[in-house]
């Protein structure tokens, strides 16, 4: 009899066990079947958005809106791009390697072309008065030298050993 109710109880411990692996199986399954789901249809709503901002020629051509274009010999345009998207314009840099020094093409919307020419005007303003700025490093330097150093005081130390 006793033996029976072992059985019964070992039985039932391994029962339970076996349904409790199969739950947290099927429950894992299922978060990881809707993860991916969910993970897909941010993918594709992600491939239906349009992008703003700074793009490749073929992504501002693909909108279907008119392309324009305004040809840029300057090589840093680090400070375009950003007056450019205070403006809020879309627009594509192209590199012409073939001139020398290199020639830069910005294409932009044509809806955008007000914005774009306030934009440039903007950024060659900045550019200029950049340019004309004197520098606060090459002022130091000429009043560093023309500042005597004063001499430093010399200690001397000296312990005496008397016996």
């Amino acid at each position: 009899m006793q033996e029976e109710v072992e059985n019964r109880t070992v039985n039932l411990a391994i029962s339970t066990t076996k349904l409790t692996a199969r739950t947290i199986i099927m429950k894992g399954l299922r978060m990881f079947l809707n993860h991916c789901a969910k993970s897909k249809a941010k993918k594709a709503a992600a491939k239906d958005e349009i992008p703003h901002g700074k793009q490749t020629v073929q992504e501002l051509i693909g909108q279907n809106q008119g392309v324009s274009s305004i040809p840029i010999a300057q090589t840093e345009l680090k400070g375009f791009e950003r007056v450019a998207k205070k403006y809020g314009v879309d627009f594509a840099i192209r590199k012409d390697a073939s001139v020398d020094p290199p020639r830069y093409t910005v294409f932009f919307k044509a809806r955008d072309e007000a914005a774009l020419t306030a934009a440039y005007k903007e950024y060659a303003a900045q550019e200029t008065f950049n340019k004309d700025r004197p520098s606060v490093r090459k002022a130091l330097t000429k009043l560093a030298e023309k500042v005597v150093p004063t001499p430093k005081k010399v200690r001397e130390k000296s312990q005496e050993r008397s016996l």
